[in-house]
């Protein structure tokens, strides 16, 4: 019903250059808007800690968010579980609380509007890409049927109501 109350998460891998590098996204689900994303060549539970913390420091380090994710082994192993503890958020695996369609909905997004058929040139140019696309595109201008057709930075009451 409002903004830091459950985040979802996930880990999807892109091709830069001539490696698979790794993108990991977390979302507000009250919008479906990403608060915190990073990149990796490592598909590992410090990816997933960076995402998180950006998701932290974005939206003001809120207290008693739940996060889940399908990327269990991520979060327990090392530190994201840790951090998820340390700023009050809950871990919940997905599994447990039904699916993650909103990240499989992102990836599919990106990977099918956005990103080249045969991935970046460079691990850059895909990181400045996909900000390019969370930022600009995804959170700015993209209709999403979730919100009404509207894009998530523009979820206010007036469009909640009709939700």
């Amino acid at each position: 019903t409002e903004p830091n109350q459950v985040w979802c998460g996930d880990v999807t891998c892109i091709w830069a250059g001539k490696r698979r590098a790794y993108l990991a996204v977390i979302p507000d689900l009250f919008a479906r808007k990403p608060v915190g994303w990073a990149m990796s060549f490592s598909p590992d539970s410090r990816l997933t800690m960076k995402a998180l913390e950006m998701s932290w420091e974005t939206r003001g380090k809120p207290g008693g968010v739940m996060f889940h994710s399908i990327q269990s082994s991520l979060i327990r192993a090392g530190s994201s579980g840790s951090y998820c503890i340390d700023t009050g958020a809950e871990y919940k695996p997905a599994w447990k609380m039904g699916d993650n369609s909103p990240m499989e909905r992102f990836s599919w997004s990106l990977k099918n509007e956005w990103m080249p058929v045969v991935g970046y040139v460079s691990f850059r140019e895909a990181a400045h890409a996909i900000t390019d696309y969370i930022v600009e595109y995804y959170s700015t201008l993209r209709p999403h049927e979730y919100n009404g057709g509207y894009p998530p930075k523009r979820i206010g009451k007036s469009i909640l109501e009709k939700r």
